[in-house]
């Protein structure tokens, strides 16, 4: 560029890197040169001078501003950018966390609703557990509360409930054992114990022989011949190895007429086989009345089966008029018995 178009350095121009204090002091001090050297300068030029040097230093301190504000620019447009960011992470990480939590929380409850289920269950059973024990020991209370005659009476009444004889029954008219009305002796008929319609007479109250074939031993249910002599015969619905023979009375307490004088007492009893009817002694026994079950084994027991048995009956218990039989059982095996005692010295019968 040509010196013309260059501007005249002013002596009242500071030096551009010289400080503002520095400035000011050559100010002045080209200032008094000049009124010394230029007397004629008027307080114009010093206005204009003063005036010059605060514009310098206005510019000076914008250009810091300058720096100042860009500065603060950089740094604002960065955290504008960070709360943006922060901004787009608050909305999309929530979910995600919400997923997470939903997994994470969701089992853990899920596995202690399931426990809590099974302690309820458990708490439900552990109570009727207790309630069945507290059953029990006021059962077991009870018990030791009794006496032993209650003790007796109730192992009696299931003796009887069970029917403690516990061998099998060859005489049940339910598999086929029937009465040898032949070889049985009449039934005792009673004109009193008629319909009360006696002068009709529609309807008899004697019962027939094969009542004793049958378990149900209630007053009046059995089978009555005349006098204190009688037989029946039954026979079985297939031979059998005979062993014991049981008779079977009502007790005294449920009797009608409060006495037993109508039980059989003395009885003989023989085993039939063959035709013409041959009778084998299988022993003789007499019967108490006090017992109402009384099982007899018999004195003899010949290795051979026997289609029918024959009970014959030589005496009761006091009454003259009849003889009352509830209940007669045979017992044995179908097949020989294993051990056979020795042969009995009692003759057979033709």
């Amino acid at each position: 560029m040509p010196r013309s178009l260059r501007n005249p350095r002013d002596p009242c121009d500071p030096p551009e890197n010289a400080r503002p204090r520095r400035v000011a002091q050559r100010g002045r001090n080209t200032c008094r040169t000049a009124q010394d050297a230029l007397p004629n300068a008027t307080w114009i030029t010093c206005l204009a001078c003063f005036l010059r040097t605060q514009a310098h230093q206005i510019l000076f301190n914008n250009c810091r501003c300058r720096l100042l504000f860009q500065k603060l620019m950089e740094k604002t447009g960065v955290l504008i950018l960070c709360a943006f960011g922060f901004w787009i992470f608050s909305m999309h990480v929530p979910s995600k966390m919400e997923v997470w939590q939903d997994d994470s929380i969701d089992s853990p409850l899920q596995s202690l609703r399931m426990y809590q289920e099974k302690v309820q269950h458990h708490s439900g059973e552990i109570q009727d557990l207790r309630g069945n024990m507290t059953q029990l020991i006021a059962k077991l209370q009870l018990m030791e509360a009794m006496s032993d005659e209650q003790k007796m009476a109730q192992k009696i009444m299931k003796m009887i409930q069970g029917d403690y004889i516990e061998k099998p029954d060859f005489a049940l008219k339910s598999i086929g054992a029937s009465i040898d009305f032949e070889q049985t002796s009449a039934t005792y008929n009673y004109d009193k114990a008629r319909s009360c319609w006696n002068w009709i007479r529609l309807w008899n109250y004697a019962q027939p022989p094969d009542v004793i074939l049958e378990p149900n031993v209630t007053p009046g249910n059995c089978w009555a011949f005349s006098g204190d002599r009688g037989q029946v015969t039954i026979r079985m619905a297939q031979k059998v190895y005979l062993s014991n023979l049981t008779l079977q009375h009502i007790p005294k307490t449920i009797s009608l007429s409060g006495n037993l004088d109508t039980a059989p007492k003395d009885f003989v009893i023989y085993g039939m086989e063959g035709s013409p009817k041959e009778e084998v002694f299988l022993g003789a026994f007499q019967f108490q009345p006090e017992n109402i079950i009384q099982m007899f084994p018999l004195q003899n027991q010949p290795v051979r089966a026997f289609g029918a048995v024959k009970v014959k009956i030589s005496s009761n218990w006091g009454n003259p008029r009849f003889t009352c039989l509830y209940r007669v059982r045979v017992h044995g095996s179908v097949t020989p018995p294993r051990e056979q005692p020795a042969q009995s010295s009692y003759p057979e019968r033709d």
